[in-house]
């Protein structure tokens, strides 16, 4: 039987405890609720990619509870890297650093690289303290699915897997962090996230690449990834409404994410969800609207991708992996 634990400071030194005892704890943070071991203990991290089937190659983020522990975890910091964690740290964004000796192989999918961040979220950062160590967590979801931004969200999802879930209610910025590579000589984002490409550029005064594939192994880049049951279809927003009819005369339960433009439409479909008008309320409600969708035994989604700026980069992202090739049954 799942413990459900509260947030108070009582709670949270037992959750400590049972990360110290090699157990797995789903902590909220800002973006989703991960899925938490013992960076340190490469059994305990073992538990994590068997809790959620999630393949051992690919990398976990190791959380800190300050940026003054980064040393003790990475080594080679550059001085990017050091410049970006003072300005957006706690936050929404991950830095790729050289592996520090205190993590485990595990962790890293065997690389010689680390993804580390800062959480922005009183209950993950009070557990971290209480821990008193770095913490590998992906999101505490069955591999590839929908991200969890409520405590019942991982309930759902993991079941009796988790040890302890530590409900922090509603993650306020709905989609995962950003994450840069600092190893190379040119810093880069290698996945779109809770901090905007803009600010990031904004802060190191000059243009940052994005790159979509390849490069350096980090969570969040497997073809099909966030998706949910339903199969996800992307059109141009003004085909949205089409599309969605043509699917449901062709027989199937078509769910629709609806642009805002569209909202006085006339939609011929199962279930709609009204995409917000601020991409800031619609990467919150992202997962939420998808889980939504699934609850409402769609079998096909009609979206769109909103314009690739600011937040609207990891929404296109995270729509645009949920529509990836589904791994054969």
């Amino acid at each position: 039987m799942i413990a459900r634990v509260t947030a108070s400071i009582t709670d949270i030194e037992k959750a400590a405890d049972v990360l110290r005892a090699g157990g797995l704890v789903a902590f909220p943070t800002e973006t989703v609720y991960g899925l938490g071991a013992n960076a340190e203990d490469p059994a305990a991290v073992a538990r994590i990619y068997q809790a959620k089937g999630r393949p051992p190659s690919h990398p976990l983020i190791v959380h800190l509870s300050d940026a003054e522990h980064l040393d003790g975890w990475a080594r080679e910091v550059p001085e990017t890297a050091r410049l970006l964690a003072e300005r957006f740290w706690p936050g929404p964004l991950t830095l790729v650093l050289r592996r520090g000796r205190r993590v485990s192989l595990e962790a890293t999918g065997g690389l010689d690289t680390v993804a580390v961040r800062v959480p922005d979220h009183p209950v993950a950062l009070a557990l971290l303290s209480a821990f008193g160590g770095g913490v590998a967590a992906p999101s505490a979801n069955r591999f590839g699915s929908v991200s969890p931004t409520t405590a019942d969200d991982v309930r759902a999802e993991l079941g009796n897997a988790v040890d302890v879930v530590l409900d922090g209610g509603p993650c306020t910025v709905g989609v995962e962090s950003t994450i840069v590579d600092t190893t190379a000589e040119a810093a880069a984002v290698l996945r779109p996230g809770g901090v905007t490409r803009e600010d990031l550029e904004a802060a190191l005064d000059r243009r940052l690449a994005v790159h979509s594939a390849g490069g350096v192994r980090v969570p969040g880049r497997h073809p099909s990834h966030y998706a949910p049951r339903a199969r996800v279809v992307l059109v141009e927003p003004e085909k949205v409404v089409a599309e969605a009819a043509l699917a449901q005369e062709l027989g199937h339960r078509v769910g629709v994410l609806l642009p805002p433009s569209f909202a006085d439409n006339h939609v011929k479909a199962h279930a709609v969800v009204a995409v917000p008008d601020s991409a800031a309320a619609y990467a919150r409600g992202l997962y939420a609207f998808l889980r939504e969708l699934d609850r409402h035994e769609c079998d096909l989604i009609v979206a769109s991708l909103p314009a690739e700026d600011g937040l609207g980069l990891a929404i296109a992202n995270r729509l645009g992996r949920a529509a990836g090739p589904r791994p054969s049954p």
